[in-house]
């Protein structure tokens, strides 16, 4: 540029992140891929976890399987947060050790050919306080109502709405305290979100994550994520496992 000072130039970013956020058929299969390695990674994570076990000893085992599995890397650092941990959405892991009664939040992803996976899921270690339980079955109920609506043409701030409405209904719409979504492909956050400020609108093709949460600091924390590939008739969800809270450890 400065070479040539009689040059105009234009940033190129908005292209390149725009065809970037409508995902071709071989993109689909490989993200469809990761979230089924995802999956497989939640599953072992949840019969691994016991009483007694710390974050860091989560962490480990979360770390372990996906080199198993053959993934290069993770998407991101895994979040593994027991009981008050969880009230922080991007808690890393410590040496806390897991209590009966405590929520126990995962949020994972990991990294193959290049795609980014990320999910996260909200369990109890062997009881769940009535309060708490109803809060989960609250954010499952969000993430689901939001997914619900999803198809092209539709505003991803009626996505983020629709979620944040719910739970704000019950009297936790100051615990939602971030944007219900992001893009997510050959890295974790790509540009583009799902929130109340998002000009953007579903297209075909378009892979974003719908993760509503509560958080009450110094109790509880809970978040349910997915990731959804827009399609020409809805979405697909590309995670499978169940969303609904149960008891483990």
């Amino acid at each position: 540029m400065a070479a040539c000072p009689g040059m105009e130039c234009r940033l190129a970013s908005d292209c390149v992140d725009d065809a970037r956020a409508r995902k071709d058929e071989a993109e689909r299969e490989l993200m469809r891929m990761n979230s089924r390695l995802n999956d497989e990674v939640m599953r072992r994570t949840v019969a691994f976890l016991k009483e007694g076990m710390t974050e860091k000893e989560g962490e480990a085992f979360v770390l372990a399987q996906y080199k198993e599995l053959g993934c290069e890397d993770v998407s991101f650092a895994p979040i593994v947060s027991f009981g008050a941990n969880a009230a922080d959405p991007h808690h890393m892991p410590d040496e806390t050790r897991l209590k009966a009664g405590d929520c126990i939040v995962l949020d994972i992803g990991g990294k193959k050919q290049r795609y980014c996976s990320d999910m996260t899921r909200t369990y109890f270690c062997k009881e769940a306080d009535p309060k708490y339980a109803a809060i989960h079955d609250l954010v499952r109920r969000a993430n689901e109502a939001a997914e619900a609506l999803v198809k092209p043409g539709v505003k991803l701030s009626e996505l983020d709405a629709a979620a944040r409405n719910l739970i704000a209904a019950e009297g936790y719409g100051e615990y939602f305290t971030h944007r219900l979504g992001h893009f997510i492909g050959q890295t974790d956050h790509e540009q583009g979100d799902v929130s109340s400020t998002s000009p953007l609108v579903a297209e075909e093709g378009m892979i974003f994550s719908i993760e509503p949460g509560v958080y009450l600091p110094g109790e509880f924390g809970v978040r349910v994520e997915d990731l959804v590939l827009v399609t020409a008739g809805g979405c697909e969800v590309l995670n499978q496992v169940d969303k609904h809270w149960s008891l483990i450890g």
